[in-house]
């Protein structure tokens, strides 16, 4: 006998694991962004005798702009005390896969790329190749450096009044695609380097070099580029992007629970509004 009383609501628990941790990512906008950038100005006038190559942030229409590899190695060193860090490459290229951000109409700079201890930027290359060295004498070029993996040292013999320096933890990632242009895929992508596989086909582009040091860089039409030398360049268009690490807790940000607890809230309100509306539909099917 097929009953006619509706039934409440079950309710059930998750049989699915609730991630700890919601990674989120983003440009410097907006509140955090301002604070950041006082920040970032006051680090520039107290441990960097004001670099030019660092005096290339603004903000402006809610949006800090501009953006080099230096300017993103120190964020990313004030930043990382809240445990944020700037985006990878990999970061990117999955941000544009699930559209979590727009990228298209700006440049986003992501690592270093070391290729010899030539030009351009032969200074720092050496010193580049010095660290690496130290650390395995049998490491092969090129590499990809995240910016994530570098901090700022002050050096009045560089070209620019700065050199990096290698964290304990660097990446130092063996890319010898970045010795050759061509054109890739979005969906021929390596996940953990954000680089491309192979070249051939697709409807982006690689840009390349073959001596020195140059840095790396999504393009405004998602192009991917290793092949300016001018570290310090920066225009508008730039932006540094922000990732919420994975399994970090930042220090003193209540507000940074308070929007994890309302993001596991609406999760679980999403799982529940499923299960009515599957059993709706199996009621109906009675």
């Amino acid at each position: 006998m097929q009953t006619q009383t509706k039934l409440p609501p079950f309710k059930g628990k998750p049989l699915i694991e609730i991630p700890k941790e919601v990674p989120t990512i983003g440009f410097m906008e907006g509140d955090f962004g301002q604070a950041v950038l006082e920040e970032y100005k006051g680090r520039i006038s107290s441990d960097y005798n004001n670099a030019p190559a660092l005096n290339v942030l603004s903000y402006e229409n809610g949006v800090v702009k501009g953006s080099n590899p230096f300017a993103v190695a120190l964020v990313n060193q004030i930043i990382s005390q809240d445990g944020l860090r700037v985006a990878k490459q990999s970061d990117l290229e999955k941000a544009m896969r699930i559209n979590a951000l727009q990228l298209l109409g700006q440049y986003e700079d992501t690592g270093l790329v070391l290729r010899s201890e030539g030009e351009p930027n032969s200074y720092l290359a050496k010193n580049l190749t010095e660290q690496i060295k130290a650390r395995n004498r049998k490491s092969k070029l090129p590499v990809m450096i995240p910016l994530t993996s570098v901090e700022l040292a002050n050096d009045s013999n560089s070209p620019y009044g700065l050199n990096f320096k290698l964290k304990e933890d660097a990446e130092i990632i063996y890319a010898p695609i970045l010795n050759k242009d061509g054109r890739f895929s979005s969906e021929d992508i390596d996940v953990e380097t954000g680089l491309p596989l192979n070249l051939g086909k697709g409807n982006r582009n690689l840009y390349t070099r073959n001596s020195g040091l140059s840095w790396l860089f999504l393009n405004r039409n998602s192009y991917l580029n290793s092949r300016n030398d001018f570290l310090s360049y920066s225009d508008v268009n730039g932006r540094v992007v922000v990732v919420s690490a994975e399994g970090a807790s930042p220090q003193n940000s209540e507000k940074y629970e308070s929007e994890r607890r309302e993001a596991k809230e609406a999760y679980l309100r999403k799982l529940e509004e499923l299960k009515e509306r599957i059993d709706a539909e199996l009621r109906a099917k009675k």
